[in-house]
């Protein structure tokens, strides 16, 4: 009788703590992440993203579970990393990137994706409706004002007659924004010096050939352009050619000005429809945005390097200046 009343107990003690196991696991968000490669714009969008979540109350070890993995540049290693995600079925899969984002949507029809630091959401067939997502995609945009960096190298470089760029023809965000880049050095009577790096590796080799023929070179988000942005700068200062960047980050490598987003903020933004998502919203519900707020920084070392002095107007709106 002692015995039947003893395993009677162990078993409700065992159901219980199985129960409360259950419930813990169910209190558990998952929230796993694929990066194309790193560098400091896209590392602070994540980085952003994990403090956006902590500010909601999710707590990394304790209700959330947040898994990284970054495919080092390689599409291919996206796709894969895609496919694990998806087996380890999280509750919201994020892609940091056009890539990434690509890979994972196309990885799944019922999880949610929230896509972030993505160019053209349209043009990268992550949706086809800025406005109303029809699938399981979502997130934030992080569109250059392509047409206020030509303005601004006007600003910096009155007598400039042409831009150079270099970008990976391979990356659909890449290729979308030199057609805004084409279009806005059109208007305002200016020609684009075109040079492509298929990889980090060629980046130099590359703005090496445009530096040598333009009056000014152009970084855009080009993913493979910012993971080796230091070697399209040494390019421009051999050649006397200065850096004009679609991202603050690249001021910390030489670059002159640059007018961009803080994508630390980008990735707090990000986490907005994380959160969303985890709470029972629907991707319906969320359309795309592009992410608010921009920078001008500007680098007096490089500008001194070059000769070039800074138009007052442009000192007073610097939002942080490099000495």
């Amino acid at each position: 009788m002692k015995n039947n009343k003893l395993l009677t107990a162990i078993c409700v003690a065992t159901s219980l703590t199985l129960a409360s196991a259950s419930a813990m696991a169910a209190d558990v968000a998952k929230v796993a992440v694929s990066q194309i490669v790193e560098h400091p714009a896209l590392d602070a969008a994540r980085n952003g993203l994990l403090d956006g979540l902590k500010e909601k109350g999710y707590i990394e070890g304790e209700n959330l579970e947040f898994s990284y993995q970054t495919a080092q540049g390689n599409p291919a290693i996206a796709v894969q990393i895609a496919k694990q995600f998806v087996g380890e079925r999280p509750d919201v899969l994020v892609g940091i990137a056009t890539p990434t984002a690509q890979a994972l949507a196309a990885s799944t029809r019922s999880i949610p994706v929230v896509f972030t630091a993505v160019t053209d959401p349209v043009g990268a067939k992550l949706v086809k409706d800025m406005e109303q997502p029809a699938r399981n995609v979502t997130g934030l945009s992080d569109l250059s004002p392509v047409a206020q960096h030509v303005a601004l190298m006007q600003e910096l470089l009155p007598e400039m007659k042409n831009i150079g760029v270099v970008f990976n023809p391979g990356e659909a965000n890449a290729v979308a924004l030199v057609q805004l880049l084409r279009a806005a050095a059109e208007e305002k009577g200016l020609t684009v010096v075109e040079g492509t790096a298929l990889k980090s590796a060629d980046v130099q080799s590359a703005a090496q050939i445009v530096a040598a023929k333009a009056d000014v070179i152009y970084a855009p988000t080009d993913n493979t352009v910012a993971s080796a942005i230091d070697g399209l700068v040494n390019a421009g200062n051999q050649a006397k050619t200065p850096i004009v960047g679609a991202s603050t980050t690249y001021i910390e490598s030489g670059a002159l000005a640059a007018l961009g987003f803080d994508y630390y903020q980008v990735g707090v933004q990000t986490a907005d429809y994380v959160d969303a998502l985890l709470k029972g919203k629907k991707v319906a519900e969320l359309p795309v945005k592009v992410a608010k707020g921009s920078d001008l920084a500007l680098n007096q070392k490089a500008a001194d390097k070059l000769g070039i002095t800074f138009p007052s107007s442009m000192i007073e709106r610097a939002t942080s200046i490099e000495k």
